[in-house]
């Protein structure tokens, strides 16, 4: 698209003002600031570029690349938690949907209620994201095999294609459209009024400014954000009473930026010499990722490409999904082994603490000397709902720019390992299905050849006959992201229901910081419909409290 209304934050004034000012143009940040501008004027900064004319990004057969980019230009900034897994965090105009794996469903109805989001309205505004971003995939012969390989392995009923959240096995959305071109949050800009908004590139934020002088308590009134030269800008709200910074920087960011700004845990800010605005020592906590556990099945047939499809959603916690295809040989293509990558650092059979960048290294050696053929196949991967295991963020630096220290405390409470063990099991039955018969080797020669090499990054469940590990350590051992972390600015711990940060004025969180569980089986879907719903909120109070003046 033509957004006359983008342009890279070097060209921006010295000093701005609007209505609102969005930090964060990603899942969230986008359909909120679209929907924002339609009345009122706003001002949407993000600190890395645009996704358009981006072939990784755009194309699935690229899926990985951007991921496995380590230049300070890609899209994608890689971070290692605390507990030794690797991951990433988006640096890119529409955020984490120009990263993911492109699967799109929405939450459970519950979660919707729990949330106390309003029902018509979360439909209408999950409707609003899927008029540009949804479709249904085209599931191929081995999606479909992993398809009906979940209803026999008793993951029942089958519901079909659709977007809900059901228990049973279902075919679900994509963002990929039937060209295998993405679909990211940033299309949902063509919403946009274009006099009403205003996008900057490459325009970091280093700090909300709060006015504390002849204010009942500190309110937010404008941001300092630099341009990629690193030339310093102001931008401040207009002087009205609903104006409002919305922090949409998500799960690390969000709660990196409030205490870069002097809101959070007084100690820790002290430390780190920055003037305490707000003792908060619950910013940064609460923080969740669910483990996701994979197993390589090789194919003695060749295998097409697909990425996330079809998703069983069991009644005892875990989710079952799988990706296939040629793409994880990278022979053929820059892609080398797309979603389970040790380039991505997705290095399974190195426990956590051991994926280091020389294990990454070797992994990456090893498998480019494998034969292609070793490649043909795919994953079945299981992934924890929740999860109930939590850890925590604090900075590291004053550089907005550097990523703050994370723990998540992955299978620290043993809910969530039980869980993925009986995930492990649903896959294991999946793999011995009639349906899946002609996916899956006799013999697992080659495969146990390369189970032999311990610095191969993928895994294969282990034999129960002469399992040297239980299925309990196999799922320690074997933990990786699927990139769904959340948490650090929840919802009745750092904002209230209305998403505005407790204890001060004029500032909201808007996006997956906010969330005490992950929404549905992926949370794209939500994270967008949540960014238009609490536009569409927000401008009805808006015009609410115009109306009444």
């Amino acid at each position: 698209p033509n957004y006359t209304f983008m342009q890279q934050a070097t060209t921006a004034p010295e000093t701005s003002y609007y209505d609102y000012i969005i930090v964060g143009g990603g899942t969230a940040g986008c359909p909120l600031a679209a929907t924002l501008s339609r009345n009122s004027t706003v001002l949407l900064l993000e600190r890395g570029g645009s996704p358009y004319g981006n072939p990784n990004i755009t194309n699935l057969s690229a899926f990985g690349a951007a991921l496995s980019d380590l230049s300070p230009s890609s899209p994608s900034q890689r971070f290692v938690s605390e507990d030794g897994v690797l991951s990433a965090r988006a640096r890119m105009l529409g955020g984490g949907s120009c990263l993911n794996a492109g699967f799109y469903s929405r939450a459970a109805t519950q979660y919707a209620r729990d949330a106390g989001w309003e029902g018509g309205l979360a439909n209408e505004s999950y409707g609003w994201v899927e008029k540009v971003v949804a479709f249904e995939p085209p599931v191929r012969e081995w999606q479909s095999a992993v398809r009906d390989g979940l209803v026999e392995a008793g993951v029942v009923p089958y519901n079909g294609f659709t977007y809900d959240h059901i228990s049973g096995t279902k075919v679900g959305g994509t963002i990929f459209d039937t060209d295998g071109r993405r679909h990211t949050a940033a299309d949902l800009l063509q919403y946009a009024d274009p006099d009403g908004l205003t996008v900057l590139l490459h325009a970091t934020v280093h700090e909300i400014l709060f006015r504390i002088e002849g204010e009942p308590r500190p309110k937010a009134h404008g941001v300092v954000f630099r341009d990629a030269s690193g030339v310093k800008h102001s931008a401040y709200l207009k002087p009205a009473s609903k104006n409002e910074v919305i922090i949409t920087a998500g799960a690390l960011g969000s709660p990196q930026l409030l205490m870069l700004s002097g809101l959070g845990p007084a100690d820790h800010l002290k430390a780190h010499n920055i003037t305490v605005v707000l003792d908060q020592p619950l910013v940064g906590q609460g923080m969740s990722d669910n483990p996701m556990n994979a197993v390589f099945v090789p194919s003695p047939v060749p295998v097409g490409v697909s990425l996330i499809e079809v998703v069983g959603i069991t009644r005892f916690g875990s989710y079952i999904e799988a990706a296939s295809g040629e793409n994880f040989a990278g022979q053929s293509s820059p892609v080398d082994f797309g979603m389970f990558s040790p380039k991505i650092g997705q290095l399974s059979t190195v426990p956590p603490k051991q994926r280091t960048p020389e294990a990454i290294a070797k992994a990456v050696e090893t498998m480019s000397a494998l034969n292609p053929a070793v490649f043909q196949g795919g994953f079945l991967l299981e992934k924890v709902m929740g999860p109930l295991s939590t850890g925590h963020l604090e900075l590291r630096t004053l550089n907005p720019n550097d990523n703050p220290s994370v723990t998540f405390n992955y299978f620290k409470e043993p809910e969530d390992l039980q869980r993925c063990v009986d995930g492990i099991r649903i896959i294991e039955r999946i793999i011995e299905s009639k349906a899946f018969s002609k996916f899956k080797l006799d013999y697992f020669t080659v495969p146990a050849l390369l189970n032999m090499t311990a610095s191969f990054p993928v895994n294969l469940l282990p034999k129960h006959a002469n399992a040297s590990t239980s299925l309990e350590q196999f799922c320690k051992d074997t933990v990786m992201t699927i990139w769904h972390y959340h948490g650090g600015c929840q919802v009745g711990k750092v904002v209230d229901r209305d998403y505005k940060v407790l204890g001060v004025d004029g500032l909201r969180v808007i996006d997956g910081s906010t969330f005490n569980s992950s929404p549905g089986t992926n949370p794209q879907a939500t994270v967008m419909m949540l960014g238009r719903y609490m536009g569409v909120r927000i401008l009805s109070e808006r015009l609410a409290s115009d109306e009444s003046k």
